[in-house]
């Protein structure tokens, strides 16, 4: 192997280690995060409380009484999903329903309506008072409240991204966290606190989506994925090369 080309390989090398170097150290930093992490701690185990059952004595009527309701008030063209869920110490219906089709017989969106569940009677989705308590009641007590906000629509990015919509984000300080309520649902979707939000931010310096940050077949990932491969064989090659018990074969 002449001179020119063992030169040219060594600069090859050097600059792809330059460039895919930082990369590297990204997903090395973010790997030892990720071993080293209670994950359980990450998800905000630690800060919940221990939410109220429904009593084995409630008194229900049949979920038909309530989807009767939502048929006299909206229309429905089918149903995806019934659950009786705890509201505020209350049992309420959680009904999931399919309205209005699009091509051939898709469903357009899932929507949603909380009944009571004693009664049937179609009940509105949770006031701000409402998901502040309901928020409450999935955190360790006392919770200090720091702000409340209504999210319609998020970024996606976002850290309630993928999450049923529109939703109440109630922020405490003490403990530091924000606890995520969705409003038709009316139920607990997710806490997040400071050291999910660093796992988080690693998470996408791991996969190299900075759009939604969860996508593992993006471009970048895939090309900086190539480049770190060229750039480990061309460490060999360049040991090989240089190595003076190969030297007689070039």
């Amino acid at each position: 192997m002449n001179q020119q080309t063992k030169r040219l390989i060594r600069k090859s090398h050097r600059y792809l280690g330059v460039f895919i170097g930082i990369q590297f150290i990204f997903w090395t930093s973010s790997g030892l995060y990720f071993s080293w992490s209670d994950i359980d701690e990450i998800h905000g185990d630690h800060l919940r409380g221990v939410a109220p059952s429904l009593s084995k004595n409630l008194q229900v009527i049949s979920p038909s009484e309530a989807i009767k309701s939502i048929q006299n008030s909206v229309g429905i063209d089918s149903i995806h999903e019934v659950r009786l869920v705890r509201i505020l110490d209350k049992p309420v219906y959680q009904i999931a329903y399919f309205k209005g089709h699009s091509g051939e017989g898709s469903h357009v969106h899932v929507h949603y309506a909380l009944a009571d569940a004693s009664t049937g009677i179609l009940r509105t989705p949770l006031t701000q008072n409402e998901a502040i308590e309901t928020a409450r009641g999935h955190i360790q007590k006392p919770a200090t409240l720091a702000e409340v906000k209504y999210l319609d629509r998020v970024e996606g990015d976002h850290e309630y991204r993928e999450k049923p919509l529109p939703a109440w984000a109630v922020t405490f300080s003490d403990p530091d966290c924000t606890v995520y309520v969705a409003a038709e649902l009316g139920t607990f979707q997710s806490i997040r606190h400071n050291s999910w939000r660093i796992f988080d931010f690693l998470w996408m310096t791991h996969t190299m989506d900075y759009e939604t940050r969860d996508d593992f077949n993006n471009i970048i990932l895939r090309s900086f994925s190539i480049l770190g491969l060229i750039t480990v064989l061309s460490g060999f090659l360049l040991y090989t090369i240089s190595s003076p018990t190969f030297q007689k074969y070039f």
